[in-house]
């Protein structure tokens, strides 16, 4: 039981880390010279960053993308409380309902916001407000940690809605 109880933990932890770092990281669509996230723009070349403001086109759907994904990490962060209170509070043969309830919020937020993203990155990446040609690129490596941490957080909230309380 000690041996499912680590595993359970440390795949929790695993599915935050992946929405801390795919939610902060510069890497969400990335060029030869550029890179570029749902919160900033980066030039390679001369090493600076531009934030992305209502300026550009499709803002509304980048502020989509951060709300999200800041709701998805904050969710999954509350899940795991949540999580250590009721092992410590529930019933023997009781099950994990509301730290599943909460994963799983955590993870419809990531789902929408790469979504989203996935949906409306053609016209994001057209914007005028973009002082370099970014249309040019390709999903980075942030885009598909938020894509595996909505498998994460999926798997682990059905495996709390599966599990039950033991000695």
């Amino acid at each position: 039981m000690l041996i499912l109880l680590a595993f359970i933990i440390v795949f929790h932890i695993t599915s935050a880390a992946l929405l801390f770092i795919s939610t902060i990281d510069n890497a969400w669509w990335v060029g030869d010279n550029f890179s570029t996230d749902v919160w900033r723009v980066c030039d390679t070349n001369t090493s600076t960053c531009m934030a992305i403001t209502d300026e550009f086109n499709e803002y509304q759907s980048i502020q989509a993308v951060q709300a999200t994904m800041i709701l998805s990490t904050i969710f999954c962060c509350v899940a795991f409380l949540v999580f250590i209170l009721q092992l410590f509070r529930l019933k023997q043969g009781e099950r994990f309902v509301l730290t599943s309830v909460i994963q799983l919020l955590s993870c419809l937020c990531v789902m929408i916001a790469a979504s989203i993203y996935t949906d409306r990155h053609e016209d994001l990446h057209q914007s005028l407000g973009y002082r370099m040609e970014v249309s040019k690129g390709q999903y980075g490596y942030s885009f598909v940690l938020a894509w595996i941490a909505f498998a994460f957080t999926l798997i682990s909230g059905v495996m709390y809605l599966v599990l039950r309380k033991r000695k």
